[in-house]
């Protein structure tokens, strides 16, 4: 295990290792048929913790991209990020020699980034991404510190790592990463974990109408609070049975993916804004959980592209009937 004096020894690396070793992080893999609870169990670690089922859903996504594509799986031993954001800069090139492949440069928005023992990193060949997979305790990997300045998910980690003549393996041919429908089914898993932070972020109000200390205003704020999570709950379950029924098919699995994802970011959104606006500032400067819960998700739901997303969506189904 990679070791960090901030992080090493943190609570959220603590919970996350412990899942790992247990086996407990050991999901069912989407589009065999238990793709619901898969889902549920990402939104369940996220409403009790947002960053440490962040890293336990990098995790379990790093366990069935290696599945699908290399038949492997990820193990108790081993802690996996999926580290594929390809932002303008920094630059992170792979080049084969005679030894094998090597990885030099940095990669952005890295979580974990001090805490996992592998990930799947891509790197550009010939201008290109193609996925690797690399082992963090190799000489050469250096993870950046400080980078991350907002108090939101801070706990997760992410920052640059910079790699030189990193040894690595490729995974897949150079398209296969992208080019399947398993990469937009776990681009839901990760709308789920933003659901299990709705239902955290949405908590404090719910107590109040339990405890029968909710005012007719609070109440309607509930309600209309319940109508937006009840219905990305059906949304998600239809998503999973549809998964399930056919996992292959990419164009319908990336509609799929931009509707549940523009469903929940709106949900989330419209939940923080509510909570706010029903019980005003006393929990976000009172309650610790409840500040942590608004601000990882805040920051969470914007690894959505938002209007890119759906204008992507709106090409995908301009021709439909």
């Amino acid at each position: 295990m990679i070791t960090d004096v901030t992080h090493d020894s943190s609570p959220t690396h603590a919970a996350v290792r412990a899942i790992i070793r247990s086996g407990d992080a050991e999901l069912p893999l989407p589009g065999h048929g238990s793709t619901a609870a898969r889902w549920a169990q990402l939104t369940e670690w996220c409403r009790r913790d947002l960053s440490v089922g962040r890293l336990l859903e990098a995790h379990a996504d790093a366990d069935a991209i290696l599945a699908e594509i290399d038949g492997t799986r990820a193990g108790r031993n081993e802690w996996w990020g999926v580290w594929a954001s390809e932002p303008p800069r920094p630059v992170l090139d792979a080049a084969h020699d005679a030894s094998g492949w090597r990885l030099r440069g940095a990669k952005a928005w890295c979580s974990g980034a001090s805490m996992c023992t592998h990930a799947l990193v891509t790197a550009r060949v010939d201008g290109q991404p193609r996925l690797f997979a690399v082992d963090l305790r190799e000489p050469g990997v250096t993870p950046g510190r400080g980078g991350w300045r907002n108090p939101g998910m801070a706990a997760t980690d992410t920052e640059a790592v910079t790699f030189d003549g990193v040894p690595v393996r490729a995974v897949g041919a150079a398209d296969r990463y992208l080019d399947r429908a398993g990469f937009w089914h776990g681009g839901i898993g990760v709308a789920a974990c933003w659901f299990g932070g709705t239902l955290a972020v949405a908590e404090p109000l719910r107590a109040r109408a339990r405890d029968g200390r909710a005012d007719s205003h609070q109440l309607a704020h509930l309600g209309a609070i319940d109508v937006a999570v009840s219905a990305t709950r059906w949304a998600l379950a239809s998503a999973a049975a549809e998964v399930d029924s056919d996992p292959v098919d990419r164009t319908s699995a990336q509609v799929r993916a931009f509707r549940v994802r523009g469903l929940v970011e709106r949900t989330a959104s419209e939940v923080i804004d509510r909570v706010g606006r029903a019980l005003g500032a006393a929990p976000l400067a009172g309650d610790a959980d409840h500040a942590r819960n608004v601000a990882d998700l805040l920051v969470y739901i914007r690894q959505s592209h938002a209007e890119r997303d759906l204008a992507t969506l709106g090409e995908l189904v301009a021709g439909e009937d």
